[in-house]
């Protein structure tokens, strides 16, 4: 692993892919300022110009000789009002709007809301709020054909805006024909994680798990409110979340927004499941060469929390800045890092572990490994459990996840510490641990005569069943 491109910090970044950063030179120089997985967006462009990003991608993962995780993000179900004849309407506090199925063109009186399962899901008193909640309207009366409503907050109010109805759960499935479209070929082109939008039950994530199988790693958004009332069963299911601030922002009240953060991630890491903060993290550099003083402190909040991953998104796609800001985030993210009061909230964060040798086996590295400061602890694995469930226990030293497959490196770049190398298949415990010295020493984590912690499971080459744990020198 070139030197070049060695992470000094445990949190990871996310970076959107978009205009401002999909050319060859611009992905690479976000890939070596810090950008550790890369995300596209399937709201926008098409499957062709995914396809060529991808290329553009691995073409930098095999210059660097780093594996690079990618990120697929579905669009998922949009709700949106239709078009005004004259683009765009200024709405009045307490007059009233009809919200119906017709398609013709709206005006201040009536605008075609092309969804009759909000129709069905909506009773009088039900609040939708328009445009990411600048325009709040209160159902006054409904029919299967058209809601009534009153205006409640008012404002300009153009074609095609989102609709958002906090406290109900719509009985739409996270999955449109598009993202069944999408999904497919994101899988095709070999993408590493499938984001998907739109939860709110336990059934939208198995629907998804279903069609991806084990080709592709699933992270759920948290983005509905319908979510977080099962949040232990969509994780059981996910193998990542993902904190999605925008949409949980309107539906929920802004000042619940940062317990709920803290919240998801308190769950995720009792499930062991990695999670990454999203939205508006370094939104002003869309802009600006530097963020606000509050955005820098959102970031270190988000490391403080425990996130695995903070994630870019106009910052990094379509901004004037996006390699300037991926230099910010890391630097702020590495500073952060370095405060000890960070190092006892780790410890005072970390799971009780569960009743099983995997668990006994990942804690205890993590204790052998600071007791006797080790270098580095090598989890050797198939699938890339047994690193993610070292990076639970938030060690101190750094994490090298070892494993023949380059899929799993390429999911482990989203993990919290890892640093994915690809090694050779090995039978017996004995090449394991020769193995580990030899690639601790070769990317640069140990020196000779240092030590390093290795856990595996025996039988070698069957996934599962960590149960071994070694202590070695490395020569």
């Amino acid at each position: 692993m070139p030197e070049a491109v060695r992470r000094r910090r445990r949190v990871k970044i996310v970076a959107t892919v978009g205009p401002a950063s999909s050319s060859p030179e611009g992905l690479e120089e976000l890939f070596r300022t810090g950008a550790d997985v890369f995300r596209l967006n399937f709201s926008h462009g098409t499957q062709d110009q995914h396809a060529e990003v991808m290329e553009r991608i691995r073409r930098v993962e095999k210059k660097t000789g780093r594996p690079i995780g990618v990120l697929a993000d579905l669009q998922g179900p949009k709700l949106r009002v239709g078009r005004f004849a004259g683009g765009a309407v200024a709405l009045q506090w307490g007059r009233t709007l009809r919200l119906d199925l017709q398609e013709r063109p709206g005006d201040s009186q009536r605008v075609q809301l092309p969804h009759p399962e909000i129709m069905a899901a909506a009773s009088p008193g039900s609040v939708l709020l328009l445009d990411d909640g600048k325009i709040r309207l209160e159902v006054t009366r409904q029919t299967p054909e058209f809601l009534e409503t009153r205006v409640v907050v008012g404002g300009r109010l153009s074609d095609h805006k989102g609709v958002n109805l906090p406290g109900l759960t719509l009985p739409i499935p996270a999955l449109t024909t598009k993202d069944r479209s999408d999904l497919e070929f994101a899988l095709k082109i070999g993408c590493d994680w499938i984001a998907l939008s739109f939860v709110q039950r336990p059934e939208d994530v198995s629907e998804a798990r279903a069609l991806i199988g084990d080709r592709a790693a699933l992270l759920s958004k948290i983005e509905k409110p319908g979510a977080l009332q099962s949040i232990d069963e969509v994780l059981r299911l996910s193998d990542a979340i993902m904190v999605a601030r925008g949409d949980l922002g309107v539906e929920l009240p802004a000042e619940d927004v940062p317990l709920i953060q803290k919240r998801l991630i308190r769950a995720a890491h009792r499930h062991g499941r990695p999670v990454v903060v999203a939205t508006q993290m370094m939104e002003s550099m869309i802009e600006n060469p530097t963020p606000t003083r509050a955005e820098a402190s959102d970031v270190a909040t988000a490391v403080f929390d425990g996130a695995d991953a903070v994630m870019l998104s106009a910052e990094s796609a379509t901004g004037k800045y996006p390699v300037e800001t991926v230099r910010m985030m890391d630097r702020i993210i590495a500073r952060t890092e370095e405060d000890d009061e960070l190092k006892a909230a780790r410890a005072a964060m970390r799971p009780t572990p569960e009743h099983s040798a995997e668990d006994a086996i990942c804690a205890a590295a993590r204790q052998v490994a600071e007791t006797i400061e080790a270098k580095a602890i090598c989890a050797f694995s198939l699938t890339g459990r047994t690193a993610t469930r070292v990076a639970r226990e938030r060690p101190s030293p750094p994490i090298l996840g070892l494993t023949p497959r380059l899929e799993t490196a390429r999911r482990l770049a989203l993990v919290w510490g890892v640093h994915a190398l690809l090694s050779e298949t090995t039978h017996t415990m004995t090449e394991t641990v020769a193995q580990a010295a030899a690639l601790a020493l070769k990317s640069g984590f140990a020196k000779r005569r240092e030590e390093v912690v290795v856990v595996a499971g025996v039988p070698f080459g069957q996934s599962g069943g960590t149960n071994s744990l070694r202590v070695t020198k490395v020569t």
